[in-house]
């Protein structure tokens, strides 16, 4: 049988966990996005060699 200290505790983790995953995406898509369009090259390059390495289609 759960109590409420354990149902707290198992609401916490989760949103933990939530927020972890959103920063995580945040952070990926400026890698992919923001990087991507950088304007000196060799960032530019980095990001779209990187993208390809994933099999992301970026054109």
């Amino acid at each position: 049988m759960m109590t409420s200290r354990s149902l707290r505790a198992s609401a916490a983790t989760s949103a933990r966990t939530a927020v972890a995953a959103f920063a995580a995406m945040l952070l990926g898509s400026f890698l992919l996005y923001g990087v991507g369009f950088a304007q000196p090259q060799q960032i530019h390059d980095a990001a779209h060699d990187a993208r390809h390495s994933f099999a992301f289609p970026c054109h």
